[in-house]
């Protein structure tokens, strides 16, 4: 009776784990697009978002992560980089809205992240 009680409730207690962990790996962005970050962003803002490349140091770039920069409204983050702003090159002819629209999210993972 004993070691019924236990292995129900190590059964119970991995359930509980099971669902706690998978609102988690939905979260998160998917490999698909942390390589778009890294192909498309990474080179200046860096891996992290926070704009510490040699490049990014060159042209003085603000950490993606800061809270100043997560001001700006997803719509539009969307269209900086659609359309791209002075050095920074846009992406509408490269990449599909959906791809823009999870580097959006992306962007906001990273500043959780710092």
């Amino acid at each position: 009776m004993v070691n019924r009680r236990i292995g129900q409730r190590v059964w119970m207690t991995l359930g509980i784990c099971g669902v706690l962990l998978l609102p988690g790996a939905a979260w998160g962005a998917d490999e698909a697009t942390v390589k778009l970050y890294q192909a498309k962003c990474g080179a200046c803002h860096g891996p992290d978002g926070s704009g510490t490349t040699v490049v990014g140091k060159a042209l003085k770039l603000r950490d993606i992560r800061d809270s100043e920069a997560q001001k700006i409204s997803d719509a539009d983050l969307t269209t900086l980089i659609a359309k791209g702003k002075d050095k920074m090159p846009g992406n509408e002819k490269t990449l599909k809205p959906e791809q823009i629209k999870a580097l959006v999210a992306y962007t906001r993972e990273l500043a959780q992240k710092k």
